[in-house]
């Protein structure tokens, strides 16, 4: 069991280190931690909360940074911008749970939960277009389109990078065999 939970977080945070390089540097100066649960499933808690909270604020410096708001509208745009992540959050937050029920079940996965684990990942993308498309307008009511465009770049960009981190660390479900 501690062998799956510790695969889960190193494939977590692999996905971490790349899409944002020192942030375990710049954070171990402003936060410091105190647990007294030193259970693996406590520990893997605690460090995927502290990973998305990482995760959260560079995507958020990332977008400020590329995007070039006005006063204006950064007044209108990071209010949204919140409602979008916390939405977004929930999506990721199943793809999490998914990783963490396929280094569980690694090695001797049936071919119903391989389907089932196959559809309900496809899910999250769809979900993640769906938020993203619901987005484009409300978001558009208070940026140019060229910077609404920008954002939504700068947001699939971040994602599939993150994505890509993270399934690449993943075995093939095949060579469980």
């Amino acid at each position: 069991m501690v062998k799956k939970l510790t695969f889960a977080v190193l494939a977590f945070s692999w996905f971490c280190a790349f899409e944002c390089p020192n942030v375990i540097a710049q954070n171990n100066n402003s936060q410091s931690v105190v647990t007294t649960d030193t259970s693996a499933d406590a520990f893997l808690d605690l460090h995927m909360a502290l990973l998305r909270k990482d995760i959260h604020s560079i995507k958020k410096a990332f977008i400020s940074k590329n995007l070039g708001l006005t006063e204006g509208e950064a007044t209108g745009f990071w209010p949204l911008y919140e409602q979008y992540s916390t939405s977004f959050d929930k999506i990721s937050a199943m793809r999490t749970a998914l990783v963490e029920e396929y280094a569980n079940e690694y090695g001797t996965m049936t071919e119903e939960q391989a389907d089932s684990l196959v559809r309900r990942w496809l899910d999250t993308d769809i979900e993640a277009a769906q938020l993203r498309q619901k987005y484009v307008p409300i978001v558009r009511k208070v940026l140019p389109a060229k910077k609404a465009a920008t954002f939504f770049q700068l947001d699939r960009r971040i994602s599939m990078m993150i994505d890509v981190q993270l399934t690449t660390q993943l075995p093939l479900l095949q060579s469980q065999d």
